[in-house]
């Protein structure tokens, strides 16, 4: 297999999908069949990185889950940001559960990823950003994002 992992695990009524690495040109989506649940878990935190042609298979993928519905956890950015410009990349029959938001310290250069859980930092009324993020040193943070912009899949 090429530069993306994927592990599948059927448990009961739900299939549980882990990813990690690259999804682009070399990856081979039709191996992995997401029909025959009716829910299906994909968690996203290892990919790393996707391009014009991993999301041309992505969305031919996400259309062979036959009317699961389908959860997104721990989306890292390059996920949110496909969501957000690519029409069907987030099937009607998805849902975002948590999703890594990038942090900032312009001081120090510290880089942080803070997971928004829904129900807590984020839910269908709108976002409520956790307070007090700081880095390593005890320096506070800021979102490195254009709020507007990178929750704009929330509205969705």
């Amino acid at each position: 297999m090429g530069k993306l992992d994927v592990k599948m695990n059927k448990a009961s009524d739900k299939l549980n999908v882990q990813m990690n690495g690259t999804i682009d040109e070399d990856v081979d989506f039709s191996q992995f069949n997401l029909g025959g649940s009716p829910q299906v878990e994909m968690e996203l935190e290892g990919v790393k990185s996707i391009n014009s042609c991993g999301i041309r298979e992505w969305i031919k993928w996400m259309g062979t889950a036959s009317g699961a519905q389908i959860v997104f956890k721990n989306c890292p950015k390059v996920i949110v940001d496909q969501i957000n410009m690519v029409d069907g990349f987030l099937p009607a029959n998805g849902r975002v559960s948590s999703f890594f938001v990038p942090y900032y310290n312009d001081d120090s250069g510290s880089e942080k990823n803070v997971l928004f859980t829904f129900g807590k930092e984020f839910s269908d009324s709108g976002v409520t950003p956790p307070e007090g993020i700081k880095d390593e040193d005890g320096n506070e943070m800021e979102m490195d994002v254009i709020e507007s912009k990178y929750f704009k899949f929330l509205k969705k």
